[in-house]
């Protein structure tokens, strides 16, 4: 279908989701890089970000925790909430940016029109190297296969991604986190992650030098997690004319 005409834009048809969110731990600051990176790719004029927006939805959430950041908290709310862990039952007093997220969440899982694809929160890690995600642990030897597809494609497309450090998990301690929390909310067709990346440095395949991050680097990975999604879904024929390298 051209751009124009993309199923999933068309009046009454089922949308499909990508919902990002950052931001939830205020001292965690490379995750707002990241984030500006992908808004600032998906606002942009590069051809693939068009094919992007007339095939698929972007619900971004950049900062969970605005009165943390603004009161330079490493971890907290104003109210001493580590709001990763109040997923399961958030307060509409005590965490009100994580219960109308949830809410909205949740509205779009209960809409037959809406299929939620994919949520991804983005995070920042004091101690490990590079970029790389958290999954989930399903039963379901096919799901938990098919949710090693997104990070494994990113691998390819970032060179500061490791796939090696990116893990899948159910520790009881992330119970109450966005990816543990929503992985086990929505259907087998959704895919929850954390998106981590180091606040210091990244170390290029085959070799042993740590190249420091930037600002720039940080909204690099950014981009090239949008740029994913062009593989995922399979739309690289849709992008006109050559097909444009992502802004370096």
């Amino acid at each position: 279908l051209p751009c124009s005409a993309a199923a999933n834009l068309r009046p009454g048809a089922e949308q499909k989701v990508v919902f990002i969110t950052a931001r939830v731990h205020p001292g965690e600051t490379p995750s707002s890089f990241v984030c500006q990176g992908i808004i600032d790719f998906l606002v942009s004029h590069h051809p693939i970000a068009k094919v992007l927006r007339d095939h698929l939805v972007f619900k971004i959430a950049p900062m969970l925790n605005p009165d943390g950041v603004y009161l330079g908290n490493y971890r907290c709310s104003l109210m001493g909430f580590d709001l990763n862990r109040h997923w399961a039952n958030p307060s509409p007093w005590a965490h009100p940016t994580l219960h109308g997220v949830k809410e909205l969440i949740i509205d779009m899982y209960n809409n037959p029109k809406i299929n939620l694809e994919f949520y991804i929160d983005i995070h920042a890690h004091s101690t490990m190297m590079n970029g790389f995600m958290y999954g989930n642990i399903f039963e379901d030897e096919e799901r938990f296969q098919r949710q090693a597809v997104f990070p494994k494609l990113l691998y390819q497309n970032a060179e500061d991604f490791s796939y090696s450090s990116t893990s899948f998990n159910r520790d009881a301690v992330k119970a109450g986190t966005g990816r543990r929390f929503l992985g086990g909310l929505l259907n087998d067709t959704s895919y929850c992650y954390t998106l981590e990346v180091s606040f210091y440095s990244y170390v290029l395949g085959g070799t042993a030098a740590a190249v420091p991050y930037t600002e720039e680097a940080y909204m690099k990975l950014g981009r090239n997690v949008a740029r994913t999604f062009l593989d995922y879904y399979r739309l690289n024929s849709l992008v006109e004319g050559p097909l444009a390298p992502t802004p370096k």
